[in-house]
């Protein structure tokens, strides 16, 4: 039988790691918000935090007043100490590898990109991915002996059932492996495109909302649901494929295996073919945004008639899902109303338009490394039943 003092003590650290655990979660909260949030009492929290300020693995830090305050210092809030871990998000797509480092207070402090050769298998992209952390580690002076955790964002659908939990799909494995083998802690994965809605929902366009469709449109078009706060991954890892919705059954066949997909319409490689049919040759992505920027006449037609097609399947999932926004990121998301202009448009006029709600449309905010910073939050919100895990 455990004894009276040992059973105080499990409760104590109980305690601890709860306070801990929302402070990774939520960043820096005054001492009231720790309190309301974890369900502790005023006296049990404030000892809790005092233990944990003397251990220095939380902090004071002083809170920048959203309105001017009255005289005297303002209140101080409570954060995990900075220099007590990292976190590393990555994010490998078709084409390039993007990388964000993290502290613990939730502090972006590095970011980086590689390109990926054209066709990389799988332990070319995990080299590159290993070379670019260790780049970006030495450019920024940051010691990697620091490191908690990589949380990894991949192309296609990651969670599989006919796996035992918590294992990576062999496609993805590889990268993983290398990834742990490399560094020495366990890797996190999900799919790149619902780490950005949970990046958006967490840090950018969607952070005050509790339900938000996302759709990152590029190379492809991928897609993650937030609802009531938390990412929808679905019972096969596939929610959120807004790209392979069909448009028309008889199209043609898509990689995923269905036809007439949206991406195979939509997708960067479909948009500068059909450019190319009108006599615009461009070299690829980058060149096609850039023509769009320039509004250059034929190629703005073709993408307002693409985010009109991209509307019509978002139209849909907003009557399915009744979020409060629409946040579309990718690099066609940097033409505006060039793109969000016809979105809107079908929303509001397929989606259930006589009910009289205002669904919010808005560009991402976090840029291109929304997918790695996604991979940050995904370790910071986890739990320990989450699919995608590797440990060294």
């Amino acid at each position: 039988m455990d004894k009276p003092a040992d059973a105080l003590q499990r409760l104590r650290r109980v305690h601890e790691d709860a306070a801990v655990a929302v402070l990774r979660s939520a960043g820096a909260l005054s001492r009231a918000e720790l309190t309301q949030r974890t369900g502790l009492s005023r006296t049990t929290l404030f000892s809790i935090i005092s233990e944990l300020i003397e251990r220095d693995a939380v902090v004071e830090v002083e809170a920048l007043p959203a309105e001017p305050r009255g005289r005297g210092r303002p209140a101080a809030l409570i954060a995990l100490n900075p220099s007590a871990g990292l976190l590393i998000g990555l994010d490998v797509g078709r084409r390039r590898v993007r990388l964000a480092i993290a502290n613990v207070a939730h502090e972006i402090i590095a970011t980086g990109m590689a390109d990926i050769p054209a066709g990389a298998d799988a332990p070319a992209q995990a080299e590159a991915a290993v070379r670019l952390v260790r780049r970006v580690g030495e450019e920024h002076g940051i010691r990697l002996g620091a490191l908690e955790a990589i949380g990894l964002g991949l192309v296609g659908i990651v969670d599989d059932p006919s796996l035992p939990a918590g294992a990576v799909p062999a496609r993805h494995a590889p990268v993983a492996r290398r990834l742990a083998e490399e560094f020495g802690v366990r890797v996190a994965v999900d799919n790149n495109a619902r780490l950005a809605a949970l990046a958006e929902s967490t840090w950018g366009a969607a952070r005050s909302v509790g339900d938000l469709v996302y759709v990152r449109w590029s190379v492809g078009v991928g897609g993650g649901f937030v609802v009531g706060g938390r990412l929808l991954r679905g019972a096969h890892g596939a929610a959120g494929e807004i790209g392979h919705v069909s448009l028309d059954p008889e199209g043609p066949p898509c990689h995923c295996g269905g036809r007439g997909c949206l991406e195979r319409r939509i997708g960067s490689q479909a948009l500068l073919e059909v450019c190319a049919a009108r006599g615009i040759a461009l070299t690829g992505l980058d060149a096609l945004v850039a023509a769009a920027q320039d509004r250059v006449p034929g190629v703005c037609e073709v993408i307002s008639a693409a985010a009109a097609d991209l509307g019509r399947i978002l139209a849909d999932t907003v009557v399915q899902l009744d979020p409060a926004r629409v946040v579309v990121g990718g690099e066609f998301a940097s033409l505006g109303s060039l793109v969000l202009d016809p979105i809107r448009q079908a929303i509001d006029g397929l989606a259930l338009p006589k009910i009289g709600r205002r669904i919010g449309v808005t560009p991402a905010d976090l840029g291109v490394n929304a997918s790695a910073m996604g991979a940050i939050a995904f370790l910071l919100n986890e739990e320990p039943a989450i699919p995608g895990h590797l440990r060294p």
